[in-house]
């Protein structure tokens, strides 16, 4: 449910900034970061007292790694993370489906579901996830309990934390950060019946879940390294 609601709200803000015929066609980069920021806002704080937040696989991978979580209960944790970015995808769609209809451009529609560099370089579409995930993952093994995750005091904190990632590094990928909030709406948007639409650029798919996982593992160690200091 977490997940899901990040992915509503946040691929929300996204869908009414660029699709056509919206109340907030064209209203910029900075609403939909501080749209993005209140998604983490919300998903994090309802998922607080139930998961300890884990609503990205690459922070529920450096937990593990950092030994702030259980290695058994990644799978599930994973796995739930990936149907709630489809099922908020989905929700996505619902919502805006006319708007979907009227815009031709099948770019801006995809960008609606999942994210695409602003100049195509793999090597440096992946380095800039990696550092952006990096920034995440290092603030909030620092802000997480020792116990579990995030506790619901901690919502604010991450989702300023995600809005200076995006207004600071989104320019060059759109800052995913996060596998399931790219991967699993790209699958929805492979699989909804959406008119116009472009191919789901699954060259470009890997970048946002090789360089999430990399930059939180990255994280991890360093984190690690600073308690053993």
């Amino acid at each position: 449910m977490g997940t899901a609601l990040i992915v509503l709200l946040g691929n929300g803000v996204v869908a009414n900034v660029l699709l056509s015929k919206t109340h907030g066609h064209g209203s910029g980069l900075i609403v939909i970061t501080v749209g993005w920021a209140m998604a983490v806002f919300v998903g994090v704080f309802v998922a607080a007292s139930s998961s300890g937040a884990h609503l990205n696989p690459a922070v529920t991978l450096a937990l593990a790694v950092a030994g702030k979580f259980a290695w058994g209960s990644v799978p599930g944790y994973i796995l739930s993370q990936m149907l709630g970015g489809m099922m908020g995808a989905f929700l996505v769609w619902l919502v805006y489906r006319n708007h979907f209809a009227e815009t031709t451009d099948g770019n801006l529609k995809l960008a609606a579901f999942c994210t695409a560099p602003a100049i195509r370089n793999t090597f440096g579409n992946v380095v800039s996830e990696v550092v952006g995930t990096f920034v995440l993952v290092y603030c909030v093994l620092n802000i997480a309990s020792p116990k579990m995750g995030l506790g619901a005091l901690d919502a604010l904190p991450v989702a300023l934390l995600v809005m200076s990632i995006g207004v600071s590094l989104g320019g060059t990928t759109g800052y995913a950060i996060n596998p399931a909030r790219d991967l699993g709406p790209r699958l929805m948007h492979a699989l909804l019946p959406i008119p116009g639409k472009r191919d789901s650029d699954w060259g470009y798919a890997l970048v946002p879940v090789v360089g999430s996982i990399c930059g939180g593992v990255l994280a991890a160690l360093v984190y690690g390294l600073q308690l053993a200091h």
